[in-house]
């Protein structure tokens, strides 16, 4: 095998500069309306499908010219038209991705689930152990609900003690469940680097990370299917408002944000003494028959009746949901609401819960826990009662100025450069009010708009790792067989799938990505890449680059960077010493780290 070491060593000099000149600031010039160019170079037609989507295949230049840049772009904002045969056969091999929650739950999580229950009160009732592993330990790992299939960062991680000592029924029926997650993760690769329907597939990624859950917390991981194919998948293209209704009553949201918790306190208390007072009848009752009836807490350290009536009464509002619901999916952070306007919308949606949320249970509107209490948000009154409260409540945040420019904002960001210019951000929003939330059109206001196609932010947008392993994939023409490798390699980069931790998500801006180490793990990536180490995952390097030469050289800078190399990243192809070398260091380059 080829050394790598003093080929990549040389390489570093050139990653630390690429960190300089990746977080430089564009500067784009204010500019009016204008059409899409009638006709189009290679390097307009490249800048687009590098922005609308997760780059060119090869040969996708050519196709591009010869239906046009401007049939290219209607034809992406409108996927449905796009037949796609391919991709759907390939996602055949996925079959949990189509499958409800409910069945998930009963299928592949609720026996996993069982059997660990079982396998817990065996152990609760065996003398406890102080060597690692012991019964405790792997209890109380397995109560916290953050299981393997549930934490991406753990998807393909060696086993661990505490799972030794499971029995051999327990660790196949965590394997099925971890096949959800697994299929979930697949398919989006799949998808990102093998559909027609590039658009879609990027504004997939962008609004799932706009209403960002995390597959660690819990029991998100069984709603997690379902909320990408229902809550976020159908609305890309559709109705801001819309979106915003499908994810407030989405489970996966529901649970992350806790505000499947949120009760009127009132309400909790009223329920808390109408179990007290028949917590109390059934003792009088025991103590008429002759016995008396007293609560017990059973061996695996199950709430006593008068535990869960105080923990009743400790219920309340959970702001969680209200204020990301503001602060990041709708208004922004400095749309000047208070901590009134919080409160006032965590009133509004108490009672929106899940119906046995432990079992996959579905959206569920509880009235008793509901705070029927006028609110005013934002100034204005909310007393439509019940469900409708939070209905209103979305009503006035998606038709809201605020909402318009931060939208507006967050798209320009990712389409045209990390500080958009004011006009494409101001002209998106008009349309996004104009159309009352028509993301189809608010999108079309932004990729057709002169600054997108503006000279100043080609190859300004630095790839995030999700964008820089699928447009590698699909530059070198490379065969996907098995996905599962680069599932591996977006962790090491930093960007596990569905592992966003925090509500705001993947960062959208250079400085998110830039450093001289993650620079570095992708040049690793590369090299693994090119030289075959990927399972699954097939460049052919004879095709691509068939010997070291200039004319391979330059083929291949015209075939990956589309011309687009510096005189320092030609020297350093220059020094490669085979042709998966080469491969490695032009994918590693400075300018296909930019998009």
């Amino acid at each position: 095998m080829t050394n790598y070491t003093g080929i990549l060593g040389r390489a570093v000099g050139a990653v630390v500069a690429l960190a300089v000149v990746l977080l430089a600031p564009v500067v784009i010039a204010q500019k009016g309306p204008s059409a899409v160019p009638r006709t189009s170079d290679d390097a307009t037609v490249a800048h687009v499908l590098n922005r609308l989507g997760y780059g060119p295949s090869p040969g996708d230049i050519a196709r591009v010219q010869q239906m046009t840049v401007a049939a290219y772009i209607e034809a992406q904002l409108h996927p449905e038209r796009i037949e796609d045969a391919d991709l759907k056969a390939r996602l055949a091999v996925y079959p949990t991705i189509g499958l409800s929650t409910a069945e998930l739950a009963r299928d592949y999580y609720g026996p996993a689930e069982q059997l660990r229950r079982a396998e817990q009160r065996t152990q609760a009732n065996q003398p406890a152990r102080s060597a690692a592993g012991a019964p405790g330990q792997a209890t109380a790992a397995q109560a916290s609900g953050q299981t393997m299939a549930g934490d991406p960062a753990m998807a393909g991680a060696p086993q661990r003690p505490q799972d030794r000592d499971q029995s051999p029924e327990l660790r196949a029926a965590r394997q099925k469940e971890q096949q959800i997650l697994q299929d979930l993760m697949q398919a989006r690769l799949v998808r990102a680097v093998t559909s027609e329907r590039q658009l879609e597939e990027v504004l997939v990624d962008f609004w799932f990370n706009h209403f960002n859950v995390f597959s660690g917390k819990g029991q998100v991981r069984v709603y997690l299917t379902e909320y990408e194919r229902e809550s976020i998948r159908p609305y890309v293209l559709g109705n801001f408002r819309d979106m915003l209704g499908a994810v407030a009553e989405s489970p996966a949201m529901l649970f992350y944000l806790d505000n499947f918790q949120s009760v009127d306190p009132k309400a909790a208390g009223r329920q808390a003494d109408e179990q007290a007072a028949r917590l109390q009848q059934a003792a009088l009752r025991g103590q008429g028959r002759g016995r008396v009836q007293t609560p017990r807490q059973n061996a695996q350290g199950n709430q006593t009746p008068a535990e869960r009536i105080q923990q009743l009464r400790n219920r309340g509002l959970n702001e969680n949901y209200a204020r990301e619901l503001m602060e990041l999916h709708t208004l922004g952070v400095d749309a000047g609401y208070t901590q009134a306007d919080v409160i006032a919308v965590a009133r509004a949606f108490t009672g929106w819960t899940i119906d046995r949320p432990r079992d996959g249970g579905s959206f569920q509107f509880n009235a008793v826990m509901h705070d029927n209490d006028p609110k005013v948000v934002l100034g204005k009154t909310i007393d439509a009662g019940g469900k409708a409260d939070g209905e209103r409540v979305l009503d006035l945040l998606a038709t809201h100025p605020a909402t318009a420019k931060f939208i507006a904002t967050k798209l320009a960001r990712r389409f045209v450069a990390d500080e958009p210019p004011a006009s494409v951000v101001d002209r998106a929003a008009k349309v996004f009010l104009d159309t009352k939330g028509d993301l189809r059109e608010v999108t079309r206001a932004i990729i057709t708009s002169p600054e997108f196609f503006s000279t100043e932010v080609r190859l300004a947008k630095v790839k995030t790792p999700l964008e820089f392993v699928a447009s590698a994939v699909r530059a070198s023409g490379t065969d996907l067989n098995n996905p599962q490798p680069l599932i591996g390699a977006l962790r090491s980069l930093g960007m596990p799938l569905y592992g966003a931790q925090p509500p705001t998500g993947w960062g959208d801006i250079a400085e998110d990505w830039v450093s001289t180490g993650a620079l570095l793990n992708r040049l690793n990536f590369a090299v693994q890449l090119s030289n075959g180490q990927l399972r699954g995952v097939r460049v052919n390097v004879r095709e691509l680059a068939p010997n070291t030469s200039e004319t391979s050289r330059n083929a291949l800078v015209q075939s990956l960077l589309h011309g687009n190399a510096s005189q320092i990243t030609r020297d350093t192809l220059a020094r490669a010493e085979s042709p998966q070398q080469l491969i490695a260091l032009t994918l590693g380059s400075p300018e296909f780290q930019k998009r």
